[in-house]
């Protein structure tokens, strides 16, 4: 099931590269002229250097509103809630940001920007039902029908947060992969054929992560800690060679508490009974 999102995920990119492309042109032409290859050795400054720190943060202040736009589905300026939460995710990813992970600035600061205004976004749609909730009205049939279309609006908008939230853990599952020299392509060509071998290596992988021990090695060394983990699982040395970087995609997964990627990984007779 995962090998499957990752695939239509794959066969997406060409199309979000273009569209991603021709928007941070724009944004990058209305104020900033700096190169991209740079912000990595601005941002290190910036981490001891509050000054370096405010200017990197008002010279990209056109990105912010980009990235804060493109997740509220319209044009947000700088004097909305949603704006200054995208300036303390940017300040944060400046504190946060390790280079040394892989990942460009850009990419880390533009994920925690959504990260912090889609978990705002949820706590004001909370709010809002529940002072609706508590209003009283003259009019009682009104007052359900506003409420019926209040609720489904909120249904509506929390499926399309949940979809942005799952598109923000492929990519950070994807740079953490990186890590380890796995690609998606890799990891849907690795993926075991048969259920019964892949439910196999999905349990294998939930015995790593489950033990602190072997999830701290596979972290730290970016191997599987294949000696020790033998003494946990009931399978053959060649069987986990065989599937390595399967069971170390599927253990990041669950170290890395990517909860909207966890549901593709279930027992697949699970998910078959559900459906039934």
């Amino acid at each position: 099931m995962l090998a499957m999102i990752v695939g239509k995920w794959l066969n997406k990119q060409s199309s979000v590269s273009i569209e991603t492309s021709s928007i941070e042109h724009k944004t990058e032409t209305s104020s900033i002229e700096h190169d991209t290859s740079s912000i990595e050795e601005l941002v290190k400054q910036a981490k001891v250097n509050i000054e370096m720190r405010n200017e990197l943060i008002s010279q990209y202040t056109p990105f912010m509103i980009k990235v804060t736009s493109k997740v509220c589905k319209q044009y947000i300026d700088r004097s909305r809630d949603e704006f200054s939460i995208a300036m303390e995710a940017f300040n944060e990813a400046i504190e946060t940001y390790d280079a040394d992970q892989g990942s460009h600035f850009l990419s880390f600061a533009e994920m925690v920007i959504r990260r912090r205004v889609i978990d705002y976004i949820r706590k004001e749609t909370r709010q809002t039902r529940d002072i609706f909730l508590e209003q009283e009205s003259k009019d009682d049939e009104e007052q359900v029908e506003s409420l019926a279309q209040i609720n489904a609006s909120i249904s509506q908008y929390h499926k399309e947060l949940e979809r942005e939230r799952r598109r923000e853990e492929i990519q950070e599952y994807q740079l953490l992969l990186k890590k380890f020299d796995i690609t998606f392509s890799e990891l849907v060509e690795c993926c075991p054929k048969h259920i019964d071998a892949r439910e196999n290596a999905k349990q294998i992988a939930k015995t790593l992560a489950s033990k602190p021990e072997l999830a701290n090695y596979l972290m730290e060394k970016k191997q599987l800690p294949l000696k020790q983990l033998l003494k946990f699982v009931q399978c053959s040395r060649k069987t986990v060679e065989r599937n390595r970087k399967y069971i170390i995609a599927m253990a990041l997964i669950y170290i890395g508490q990517f909860e909207s990627l966890r549901v593709y990984i279930e027992p697949e007779q699970i998910q078959h009974r559900k459906e039934g």
